[in-house]
């Protein structure tokens, strides 16, 4: 469930990325359709708070550092080290993909990390951005270091329906997947959820999470190369691991 003040608000933060200038409240009204009296009182409350400023008088409104400064707080404070930011760039560098950092959410999972390929066609991720579990191939890749019960309940959980292909519509089917993807060390998703985009993924257990390390890209591409990227997903995490259990 979406909290409508919370959603409008970072609503309101991406048209500020978008527009990259000063909006008047008329702008806002103009973009969303929210009642001018509402949106009066969002900026006027910014502007108290001091997230919003005037950079001239009546030429419209603007975010002030103050949210770079809780970012970069923020930043500071996650518990994952920039190391394994590097790891996903040095990926993204030798597959030509979208690199990204998986964690669960009940039945789904969230990106935590993203490096963005530099192709022109590729898969495009945002951190943040939530994924069904099961149809991924990042989220069998965390599932599969789940204990065996509870596995078994998380898939009891997750509402089947059809994706673009309807290879996983129950708990059975996701748990044969998995094994197989245990068997060869990785797993791989051709292009079950969206149209046209596969991944290859490896499990990232680290400092006592679950993750994954996953890559995304149109299928015409991945499909001939699962088997070889995912060694090298796999050869690099253990790497990884292995260096920073040391």
């Amino acid at each position: 469930m979406n909290v409508k003040q919370i959603t409008n608000l970072f609503s309101l933060m991406e048209f500020f990325v978008r527009a990259q200038r000063p909006l008047a409240v008329k702008d806002m009204v103009a973009e969303f359709g929210w009642p001018r009296s509402s949106v009066f009182n969002t900026v006027s409350t910014l502007v108290d708070l001091g997230y919003l400023y005037q950079p001239v008088a009546r030429g419209g409104y603007y975010p002030t550092t103050k949210w770079m400064e809780l970012a970069r707080q923020l930043s500071e404070a996650q518990p994952l080290p920039e190391s394994l930011h590097q790891l996903l760039e040095e990926l993204a560098s030798k597959t030509g993909e979208t690199l990204f950092l998986a964690a669960p959410e009940g039945t789904s999972i969230v990106f935590l990390d993203v490096v963005e390929s530099l192709a022109d066609i590729r898969f495009i991720a945002n951190i943040g951005q939530r994924l069904p579990i099961h149809v991924t191939a990042a989220g069998r890749a965390i599932l599969s270091q789940y204990a065996p019960a509870e596995r078994a309940a998380t898939l009891r959980r997750i509402q089947y329906q059809p994706y673009e292909r309807d290879d996983f519509m129950t708990p059975e089917a996701v748990e044969d997947n998995i094994q197989q993807g245990l068997s060869q060390g990785w797993f791989v998703n051709p292009g079950i959820y969206a149209p046209g985009v596969a991944g290859v993924a490896v499990a990232f257990p680290f400092q006592g999470q679950r993750y994954a390390i996953a890559l995304g890209g149109p299928a015409s591409r991945l499909e001939k190369n699962m088997a070889s990227l995912g060694e090298l997903l796999q050869t690099s995490v253990d790497q990884f691991l292995h260096d920073n259990e040391s």
